[in-house]
């Protein structure tokens, strides 16, 4: 386990801030023995929760051509059929897996591929399961294309708290299956948009870990 890189600079200057706080409280206040120590407690408190944001579990990434897996650690909450508009301009089925402040916020390549095709678009911050979240949101699109031909596009999503979408792939980019290709902090969504004969190997509410668990059998 490690901390990714999204985090280390935040939690350098958290941790200066806190053990400023603290000091400058202890020497100002060295009579009040319970204040000081509450104010500890609080602040190893906030530090921990603000660390675990951060993890980076390492992982044995896949190499399983016929399966998609999960992007992200979270839960299953849609998984409909839809139009996708943007770029495929065809029905796909949707899978979306919300991201809750407590889960790892790397994003995993669902297959192996090429990124065919990568946009940004800033937008609006309604909470990451609200039913127009992937549209108006803050959002990034990529479309991985297989050897095989298949295409699977990924959507980052902002929500109501995650305000910082991290990317580090652009058009052209290879990916490994598993591999690291953003960050969302604090809490988000992930839709995968699969070809309508994949088959959907996760149910709703059904819990995932990005490179690990699959969630389709393409055809």
């Amino acid at each position: 386990m490690t901390i990714h890189k999204e985090g280390r600079k935040l939690l350098f200057w958290l941790l200066l801030i806190l053990v400023a706080l603290n000091f400058g409280l202890g020497r100002a206040f060295p009579e009040e023995e319970k204040l000081l120590n509450v104010v500890l407690l609080v602040s190893v408190i906030i530090y921990l929760i603000i660390l675990q944001f951060f993890r980076n579990p390492t992982i044995q990434l896949p190499k399983e051509d016929k399966l998609v897996f999960a992007p992200a650690d979270g839960k299953v909450v849609v998984i409909e059929e839809t139009m996708e508009g943007e770029y495929l301009n065809e029905k796909r089925t949707q899978v979306s897996i919300f991201m809750s402040p407590i889960n790892v916020h790397v994003n995993r390549s669902p297959i192996a591929g090429i990124v065919e095709y990568f946009k940004y678009h800033p937008g609006k911050y309604l909470v990451a399961w609200h039913p127009k979240s992937s549209f108006e949101n803050e959002r990034t699109t990529m479309v991985i294309k297989h050897q095989s031909g298949v295409k699977i596009l990924v959507r980052q999503i902002a929500g109501a708290l995650a305000r910082r979408i991290k990317w580090y792939v652009k058009e052209g980019t290879p990916l490994v299956q598993g591999g690291e290709f953003g960050f969302i902090k604090f809490g988000s969504r992930v839709d995968v948009f699969l070809p309508l004969d994949a088959e959907v190997l996760v149910s709703i509410d059904e819990k995932t870990q990005g490179g690990r668990t699959p969630i389709a059998r393409l055809k």
